[in-house]
């Protein structure tokens, strides 16, 4: 699938690896189960590591090691499942990750915002998908309710401070 920034369309740097395949050079992609497990080596190796994380499994699962890593990647089985927006908000907020936060598999469009909002900075995308889409996504709501990651003024802020 397209990998889209919010700079626009980018070839993915990481090379996705099955848990059993051997590690090449460059920057590459893990499951959990496969960090944990070769933890010391993938550090070692001193070339960008980026983690997949499942619906279920919570970014403290990282542990101090959050920082090492370049990319943490949330999967979003369904669009009804909204466990990934909270770990993109704790991975930004509580954990204080600068790394990418990229969304993968069943999100909606009208999602996007709030993904941005929380702490996502990249999207897998259906083909089809266009920069004008993803510009559009962001910025289709103006105003907003809740508090979040990105700092940005709710209505009742800005109400109180008219």
């Amino acid at each position: 699938m397209p990998l889209i920034t919010v700079d626009g369309f980018r070839e993915d740097a990481f090379a996705p690896l099955e848990d059993d395949a051997p590690l090449p050079d460059g920057a590459v992609l893990v499951s959990l189960a496969r960090f944990h497990k070769e933890r010391d080596a993938l550090i070692a190796r001193n070339a960008p590591l980026g983690v997949r994380l499942k619906s279920d499994q919570s970014p403290e699962l990282l542990g101090k090691d959050v920082h090492r890593l370049s990319l943490v990647v949330l999967e979003f089985p369904k669009f009804r499942d909204g466990r990934g927006f909270s770990w993109a908000r704790l991975l930004r907020t509580r954990l204080g990750f600068k790394g990418q936060v990229r969304a993968v598999g069943d999100f909606l469009y009208d999602q996007i915002a709030h993904q941005r909002r929380v702490g996502f900075d990249a999207w897998e995308v259906a083909n089809g998908f266009t920069p004008d889409d993803l510009h559009r996504a962001l910025n289709e709501i103006s105003n907003v309710y809740q508090p979040s990651a990105d700092g940005r003024k709710t209505i009742r802020q800005l109400r109180a401070s008219a």
